[in-house]
């Protein structure tokens, strides 16, 4: 963890950040096709929950819509709500991501969302990202910040 500094003319505020590196594993999958496009290629829609182990401790429901190509791959976009904590601070927040499926393995980009955090959680920013392989835990990286 590291502490910075941000001066105001009326205050400092310290900002605290932090590499909050865990796993998550799926724990639900609901995946329904809205646009049959032919020959595998199909557009479709996914409810996952997930628990996280590790320096986020909680679960996590995200809403995906998924772009399949006839070659198997996808690219997909979704919007997460994770609760639990982030380095002992209790609360919620929401994260957006964007990814791809190639090869056997997802791998997402997300950034927390202005304003979603709740609780001790109200002022957390960060962006990460997620690789996973088919059935196995994904491997997540989170920097954090605390504060304004």
């Amino acid at each position: 963890m590291r502490a910075g500094i941000d001066r105001h003319p009326q205050r400092a505020i310290t900002l605290m950040t932090t590499d909050a590196t865990c796993t998550f594993q799926l724990t639900g999958w609901d995946e329904t096709t809205y646009l049959d496009i032919g020959d595998g290629a199909k557009l479709t829609h996914a409810k996952v929950t997930q628990t996280y182990a590790g320096k986020i401790e909680g679960t996590g429901a995200t809403e995906y819509l998924m772009s399949y190509t006839v070659q198997g791959t996808a690219s997909f976009v979704g919007m997460e709500q994770i609760t639990g904590q982030v380095e002992g601070r209790q609360g919620s927040f929401v994260i957006q991501h964007s990814g791809a499926f190639t090869q056997g393995k997802a791998v997402s980009h997300w950034t927390v969302v202005a304003g979603s955090g709740t609780g001790e959680l109200a002022e957390l920013t960060g962006s990460g990202h997620y690789q996973a392989s088919h059935g196995q835990p994904a491997e997540v990286s989170f920097d954090c910040h605390f504060g304004a």
